[in-house]
């Protein structure tokens, strides 16, 4: 073996390996093969420098294994990971692992997996670069540190199972203080006055006695009725004709953040999705040409378009639609994102005569809509643009103004393959100072609303407008909101919980940088620094740990707990666990106390209710310990439950139990139907004396095999007797055996 090619995906190693010959093995390391330890921090602090810890976990150390013994082999190895910060950082760890210096192993990159691009970046290798690599170990150990060190605090002062996060509680807070304004918004009342000119001409009052009426100049229905009992009985005619061309300019190419932005809107793709089929579509799909990438990386904040694509695009245009869709000069993009890397191109699928007609035969579903969106989008940034003529018409009376306005496409440009939405609303033609019968005049009533909420693709347009995240960040931090239950998503939007609330109230006094957009965006800028060579990684760690390990120690005196996990005398009916007495945003509730494994919770009921009686003591005694039994209430119900509670917490049913006419084959007591936590059951009421208990209701029929109770149950499809001891099965023979 003369040549060994590394990538990280077995997809992308298939693509690769299909362009080149048989000098050359390609294998692929499977994602991260090194990280920080799961369970310790991981990082050593000496002489204020940071030392991380990584391991190879266990999943990748026979896939390392392999690598090393084929680099022993191979003449040349090359590393051929994303081109990106985390992609050079992976490059760096396998280096590590395989006992290679980093800074000598030969480094290819490409923006696409085509065989010209491979070909392409074996004749012109690089090295490492060591600066984007410490720019991603710098991200790396500070999510650790903010993760290891606050998730733990918020934890013990507030709620098992919390975390906080760099990135994560920044966008946590943006979401939150939406809900915020939301709470707080109080609809303010408004009128417009609106008319219907002959013939159908639906128009807007836009000044009333020389006075420009806006959307919220007509405060009250007082005013609005005597706008519009004047303007009913006057005369109306037309006092001007406008209209205007203007130009509808083509939208640039795709990069990261509003392709997902573009597929949620018109595909309805959570961020995951639209990341997990372009991942797919870039690393390789079998084609007429085999296999290969029919896009380009799409991890990118840049808008460049490479030269080569740029002239094929204006070639299909060309062809396909003729010279008067293809603009003079090709079109350029610049970014505007913070920190974008320009070196980097757009996303733009690698063969435009892979069309979504051919593209067809060979993705599925899912993949084909997503490609067709990147093909058109890239296909019509190099297009002209559109031409629309705008219409307006005023109608003037003696006290008023109305306009009435219209538009209609006069050229599709790039809508053409993007598709125009709209669809055209052209005014009749009318004359200048001709006389116009109204129709119809009413005052309307409306109320100002509050801002919507965030949905997933208005969250990441925030993220990057404020400098949050980059483009490999906005998927998985939204990710990791849903899982932390931070969020929930309802028609599509995002909601934040109770205990979004509490964690960014607490984060808000004594951790005010972490949730601050503004700090979070600079730290974002300074990693920029680092990997270009601006900035010390070391000395962005240690600028951020010592005074934030600062405030991780007063917090741990200073915050006072927000725990309440007061004993209510009853089990979880979900899990058997106790239920405790907790509080949150929205006062007092009852949770278990195997959170968050069991999340079973119950509102408190409000003062005068039956919640709050004292519990009434009754004849029957607890079947456990002796005690009295008391009735207590929940939200589905009362019930009874040990009145020597804590010490015996046993719980039943007010309602009695249903008495079997079978004996117990134990004892030959009488046996109950019963109810728990995992369904029904049927026990002996001679417990705790006696404990046997079936899962399913035992019969008069024994067993055959060894003489004990059989039960029936349903077992693959068919009735069954099965004994309750040794599990003997014999199938039900007639319709006697069924009763």
């Amino acid at each position: 073996m003369k040549n060994l090619i590394i990538v990280e995906s077995p997809a992308k190693a298939r693509t690769i390996k299909n362009f080149l010959g048989k000098d050359y093995e390609v294998i692929a390391s499977k994602g991260h093969i090194r990280d920080l330890p799961k369970h310790s921090f991981g990082i050593k602090l000496e002489d204020d420098r940071f030392e991380p810890q990584y391991r190879v976990d266990k999943e990748h150390s026979a896939i390392v294994k392999q690598m090393k013994d084929m680099a022993k082999k191979s003449e040349n190895v090359y590393i051929a990971t994303d081109e990106d910060r985390e992609g050079e950082a992976i490059g760096y760890h396998i280096a590590k692992a395989i006992g290679k210096d980093p800074e000598e192993l030969p480094r290819i990159v490409f923006h696409e997996i085509t065989k010209s691009a491979i070909q392409h970046a074996l004749e012109n290798p690089r090295k490492i670069d060591m600066d984007q690599v410490n720019a991603q170990q710098a991200r790396r150990l500070l999510d650790r540190i903010v993760g290891y060190k606050l998730s733990p605090l918020l934890a013990s002062k507030i709620q098992k199972g919390l975390s906080a996060g760099r990135v994560q509680s920044a966008a946590l807070k943006i979401v939150v203080d939406r809900e915020r304004e939301i709470q707080a918004f109080k609809p303010v009342e408004y009128w417009s006055i609106d008319a219907v000119f002959r013939p159908e001409i639906a128009a807007s009052l836009v000044e009333y006695k020389s006075k420009k009426i806006e959307k919220m100049t007509i405060g009250n229905e007082k005013e609005a009725r005597e706008i519009e009992s004047t303007l009913k009985n006057e005369k109306y005619r037309v006092e001007k004709i406008e209209k205007r061309q203007r130009k509808s300019s083509t939208p640039p190419p795709f990069m990261t953040s509003t392709l997902q932005q573009s597929a949620s809107g018109r595909l309805g793709y959570s961020p995951k999705k639209t990341m997990m089929i372009a991942q797919k579509l870039y690393e390789g799909v079998k084609t007429d040409k085999g296999q290969m990438g029919v896009i380009t990386y799409m991890r990118t904040d840049s808008l460049n378009i490479a030269k080569e694509a740029r002239d094929a695009a204006r070639d299909t245009i060309l062809k396909s639609f003729g010279e008067e869709y293809l603009p003079k000069k090709p079109k350029f993009y610049s970014s505007k994102a913070k920190g974008a890397q320009e070196a980097h191109e757009a996303i733009r699928p690698t063969r435009l005569d892979f069309t979504p007609e051919i593209a067809t035969k060979y993705l599925a579903a899912d993949e084909l809509k997503l490609y067709r969106l990147i093909y058109n989008r890239f296909l019509a940034s190099q297009m002209a643009d559109a031409i629309l003529e705008s219409q307006t018409i005023l109608f003037a009376s003696e006290d008023g103004i109305f306009k009435a306005t219209g538009r209609k496409l006069i050229f599709d440009g790039f809508y053409r393959v993007m598709g125009y939405d709209e669809k055209d609303s052209l005014l009749p033609e009318l004359k200048e100072g001709e006389e116009v019968p109204l129709e119809k005049l009413t005052a309307n009533r409306h109320f100002t609303e509050p801002p919507p909420r965030y949905n997933e693709a208005s969250l990441i347009k925030k993220l990057e407008s404020l400098g949050i995240g980059r483009p490999s960040t906005y998927a998985p931090t939204i990710s990791i909101l849903v899982s932390r239950d931070y969020i929930k998503i309802e028609k599509r939007q995002l909601v934040p919980t109770p205990i979004a609330f509490t964690v960014i109230e607490t984060l808000e006094k004594y951790f005010p940088e972490i949730v601050d957009s503004g700090f979070t965006a600079q730290m974002e800028e300074k990693l920029d620094e680092v990997a270009e060579h601006k900035e010390d990684w070391q000395k962005l760690l240690l600028d951020f740990y010592k005074p934030f390990i600062e405030k991780i120690e007063r917090g741990k005196k200073e915050i006072k707990s927000l725990k309440k996990a007061e004993p209510t005398g009853r089990e979880c009916p979900e899990c058997g666990s106790e239920l405790l007495l907790r509080s949150g945003r929205y006062g007092d509730f009852i949770a278990c106390a195997n959170f968050p494994k069991c999340r079973y919770t119950e509102a408190i009921e409000k003062e005068g209710e039956e919640g709050t009686k004292e519990p009434q003591t009754t004849d029957e005694k607890c079947e456990k310990c002796g005690s009295a039994m008391v009735v207590k209430s929940g939200r589905r119900g009362s019930f009874l439950a040990c009145s020597a509670y804590p010490k015996c917490k046993n719980t039943r049913s007010l309602e009695k139990p249903k008495t079997l006419e079978v004996k117990c084959p134990e004892c030959g007591g009488e046996l109950l139907e019963r109810n728990s936590r995992r369904g029904k059951f049927f026990g002996c009421s001679n417990y705790p004396k006696c404990t046997f208990i079936s899962k399913f209701e035992p019969t008069q029929k024994k067993c055959s095999e060894c003489g004990y109770a059989m039960a029936k149950r349903t077992y693959r499809g068919k009735e069954v007797y099965e004994c309750i001891k040794c599990k003997h099965r014999e199938e039900v023979q007639n319709t006697s055996d069924k009763k």
